[in-house]
């Protein structure tokens, strides 16, 4: 299919599954073929929609990119949520040679140093081994959701990523942190302990800090960028990333 079809159809499906609750928008992924991949990074939005895919048996691989720079908490949580749920939580890792590569042109948290450099971070722990996880799938699952930020008040239930030749599906697009809280509850879903310590939004420890009262809840990402817009990569198209030399990594 051409990209203006491939969008046309994301956008109807975006339409039918506004009108469904949680199960069902993953149960109607699952039904249309294809392969099915979620990416969780083990936060509240991700834990509830492993829950909804376990409690389910819905046939959705659940990956996980682990950077190398995670939380213990976050790390411990994964064995956690497979032991909960029945399922498998497939670990995908930065190349070593890359992540040396990294630390020889920049030093291993040069990521403080420029956003380029950053983003050069992002791209070896995480866009890399996001590639890799998604190679092959008909549709990327994500907890992507209109309140976390600005930047993603027009979330859609679906949408056609070009870059990455999939459906982008985003089941929580229109779901609030109440319902969220209200859905952990009722289904004694395991979340990350650092939520209760200030920290609504959990990536790599050096790059996340705790978030002060009335911040945003992504705030505490990248603090020392002043980008209000911040974002690792992976939900940006690449080409709104500052450049970087092909050459380095």
């Amino acid at each position: 299919m051409t990209a203006v079809t491939e969008h046309a159809a994301a956008q109807t499906l975006s339409e039918q599954l506004g009108a469904l609750d949680l199960a069902a928008r993953l149960a109607l992924v699952a039904s249309l073929g294809g392969r099915s991949v979620f990416t969780t990074s083990l936060g509240i939005e991700d834990q509830v929609i492993t829950a909804a895919i376990g409690l389910n048996r819905l046939p959705i691989e659940v990956a996980t990119l682990d950077t190398g720079r995670l939380f213990k908490e976050t790390a411990v949580l994964i064995g956690e949520t497979e032991e909960r749920f029945g399922i498998e939580i497939v670990c995908f890792h930065p190349e070593q040679d890359e992540v040396d590569e990294y630390a020889s042109r920049y030093g291993l948290n040069g990521f403080y140093g420029s956003v380029e450099a950053r983003h050069a971070c992002c791209g070896v722990r995480k866009l890399k081994p996001l590639a890799r996880a998604l190679e092959g799938a008909s549709f990327w699952i994500t907890g992507l959701r209109r309140g976390q930020s600005g930047n993603r008040a027009e979330t859609p239930f679906a949408e056609y990523d070009a870059e990455r030749n999939l459906i982008k599906i985003n089941p929580l697009a229109d779901w609030d942190i109440a319902t969220l809280q209200a859905y952990v509850a009722d289904n004694a879903v395991p979340v990350n302990p650092l939520h209760a310590r200030g920290y609504p939004s959990i990536g790599c420890e050096p790059c996340t800090r705790a978030i002060k009262p009335g911040e945003p809840e992504r705030a505490g990402r990248w603090w020392w960028e002043n980008d209000e817009k911040r974002e690792c990569g992976l939900h940006v198209p690449e080409a709104a990333l500052p450049s970087l030399n092909s050459s380095s990594l």
